[in-house]
């Protein structure tokens, strides 16, 4: 259990003590995907620019299955780079790709000034199936790893699952694979969504009973759209509480209710673990800026100068 840094502040309810200022140590950093049209350029934008004062420690643009968002996600990128203060960190995958061509993008990377890459083996082109690297291509996140760090002295972030990537035979083998990826260079671990503090925790407990020596961030993903949010948990097999289910039952055509419970459930999630000594979060925004704004400001984070 982490201390309260101000004795004063105890007797306090979570969110008023953030409020009070508890929150002031927590960094938090956001992830956007890369915008197909201009009216979702137009709204990607508007939200960096509504977070921005933020002060994140870093924001990630994601890349699509299959590399299919390549282009779009480098010119994102660029963008945050030449236009904004932010520190932005590109995700790159390995699939259908071959190794020049990867290593063409990482060049591309450093040429445009990005100093930090998010690694992931990443989905096949439909985003289902088994995943079978191509013979002249990189196998997985831990040789893309090797190879980042190959090209350029960039900070190299992972994805880690707290309730094992469904694609592994056992929690064993995913720590035998973090291994491998910290020991090819990677030093931070984003986390899968997920809805208990419990959750994160226990995968916490194990990396460092383990012996593995890396920072661990938690995902944060604020629920507004249920049906949406079962697809996806339901591809990288996260589990979803029967509470959590409840709670948004026949709430289908409220969106503003749906809105009002996702930001209480998301606060609730972080102020669990910000007891148990989480300082850093990591927010899936979904290129919407409102909510996980809100989400900040309870926690005690405030827009700073730059």
């Amino acid at each position: 259990m982490s201390p309260v840094l101000n004795p004063k502040l105890a007797d306090l309810a979570p969110i008023a003590r953030s409020l009070a200022g508890g929150g002031q140590n927590l960094n938090v950093s956001f992830e956007f995907f890369p915008p197909k049209t201009e009216e979702m350029e137009a709204t990607l934008w508007t939200s960096i620019r509504r977070l921005a004062p933020l002060n994140p420690s870093f924001v990630s643009v994601t890349y699509g299955a299959g590399g299919s968002t390549r282009e779009r996600t480098h010119r994102t990128v660029k963008r945050l780079v030449d236009e904004t203060h932010l520190k932005p960190a590109a995700h790159l995958t390995c699939v259908e790709a071959s190794r020049d061509e990867v290593d063409e993008v990482i060049r591309a990377y450093w040429a445009a000034g990005v100093r930090h890459i998010v690694a992931l083996r990443g989905d096949p082109p439909t985003g289902f199936g088994d995943y079978a690297p191509r013979e002249d291509g990189y196998a997985n996140a831990t040789e893309l790893t090797a190879a980042i760090k190959r090209i350029g002295d960039f900070e190299v972030s992972i994805g880690v699952y707290p309730e094992k990537h469904p694609q592994s035979p056992s929690k064993a083998f995913d720590l035998d694979v973090l291994r491998q990826k910290v020991d090819a260079g990677a030093t931070r671990g984003i986390s899968q969504f997920f809805f208990e503090p419990d959750t994160y925790l226990r995968y916490r407990d194990a990396v460092a009973d383990a012996g593995i020596k890396i920072d661990l961030t938690p995902g944060i993903m604020p629920v507004t759209n249920f049906k949406g949010l079962r697809r996806m948990a339901s591809a990288c097999a996260a589990h979803i509480p029967d509470w959590l289910e409840d709670l948004f039952d026949g709430l289908d055509d409220d969106a503003e209710t749906r809105k009002l419970l996702a930001s209480a459930v998301a606060v609730e999630l972080c102020l669990g673990l910000e007891r148990e000594g989480v300082e850093n979060f990591h927010f899936y925004t979904l290129n919407r800026a409102d909510l996980v704004y809100a989400i900040c400001r309870i926690l005690g984070l405030k827009e700073v100068s730059l």
